[in-house]
């Protein structure tokens, strides 16, 4: 929209880059061109705003296709107005003169003839395509329809109208037929689903099969080696106890020689003591063969006396005495 200021009666009009400005003033265009600003007088002056821009149409209509399927069609048509003055011609781009506001409304009667003019081709398309395709290839297929149709328009140059792209955003059946179609996709989705947790479970549970086997192999190893080592801890045992044995019969049969010797030496030893007492008591009786009784009871006498205890002190009774005279005296 324009901006018109007010000054003692004269009107200043400022226009914006992409709209382009056209000023009759009683029958003669006397400014035209986009971003204009000028003086003017409103009892005088025809103004035209025509917006060159590119402007985006946004559309959505309904087609059923070769199957009686309803379908909604969301599209948009990228335009621009390429020959102002002709738009200007055919459609109403007037503004008041005092608030700038077009007079009608150029840009909805603009939006209903490419509205209506895309519908036409889609529909066309969609007549003859079956719902399965259309919603595989129907995109595509519209978008060039529709392309094609506004290109060869004849309303359109002749309007002053260029476009510019055509976009189809999405074909969309009935929410009961979209929810019967997603159906099987959905069940196998989720039968893959359930397969690949089937899968990982299966996984699963073969890597805790192998892991028990592993543990129970690594058990079954460690008991192997416990029995070996068991057996080791005997076979030790044992063969010390045999070292042992062996070291005791060594000892043993050592003391026993040892003490053989040992009693055999002192048999020896034994007998020539008494071989050496023997001959001396033979040479000691051989001695005293030829000696009187007398010498022998008097030599009897001193080893008897050399053999008794030491007495310091003897005190002889006179009875004793007496009696010791009558003895000797009796043996004279």
């Amino acid at each position: 929209m324009a901006d018109i200021t007010r000054r003692l009666g004269w009107r200043h009009l400022r226009g914006a880059p992409t709209a382009h400005i056209r000023h009759h003033r009683s029958g003669t265009l006397v400014h035209d061109g986009p971003g204009l600003s000028f003086w003017f007088r409103s009892l005088t002056a025809a103004l035209s705003e025509v917006p060159v821009d590119d402007r985006e149409l946004a559309m959505t209509f309904h087609a059923r296709t070769a199957d009686f399927q309803d379908v909604a069609v969301q599209a948009t048509v990228t335009y621009r107005v390429s020959d102002p003055a002709v738009a200007a011609a055919r459609l109403d781009f007037s503004i008041d003169p005092d608030t700038g506001a077009w007079r009608g409304a150029p840009l909805e009667q603009l939006g209903t003839l490419l509205t209506e003019t895309a519908q036409q081709h889609a529909l066309d398309v969609l007549a003859r395509t079956p719902l399965a395709e259309a919603l595989v290839d129907g995109v595509t297929s519209v978008r060039e329809r529709v392309a094609a149709g506004l290109a060869a328009e004849p309303r359109l140059p002749d309007t002053g109208i260029e476009i510019v792209a055509v976009r189809v955003v999405a074909l969309r059946p009935e929410p009961e037929v979209e929810r019967a179609l997603r159906t099987p996709a959905r069940e196998q989705i989720q039968q893959e689903a359930d397969r690949a947790t089937y899968e990982r479970r299966a996984v699963a549970v073969e890597r805790e099969r192998t892991i028990a086997e592993n543990e129970l192999a690594s058990k079954i190893e460690l008991a192997r080696r416990e029995e070996q080592l068991v057996d080791q801890r005997g076979t030790n045992a044992r063969r010390e106890a045999e070292e042992n044995a062996a070291a005791d019969k060594v000892r043993a049969e050592a003391e026993a020689t040892r003490t053989v010797r040992l009693a055999r030496a002192e048999a020896e030893a034994a007998r020539e003591v008494g071989e050496a007492r023997a001959q001396a008591q033979a040479a000691w009786l051989r001695v005293h063969a030829d000696v009187d009784v007398s010498t022998l009871h008097a030599l009897t006498g001193t080893r008897l006396a050399e053999n008794l205890p030491r007495i310091d002190n003897l005190t002889v009774s006179p009875d004793v005495l007496t009696g010791l005279l009558a003895k000797l005296g009796a043996s004279e």
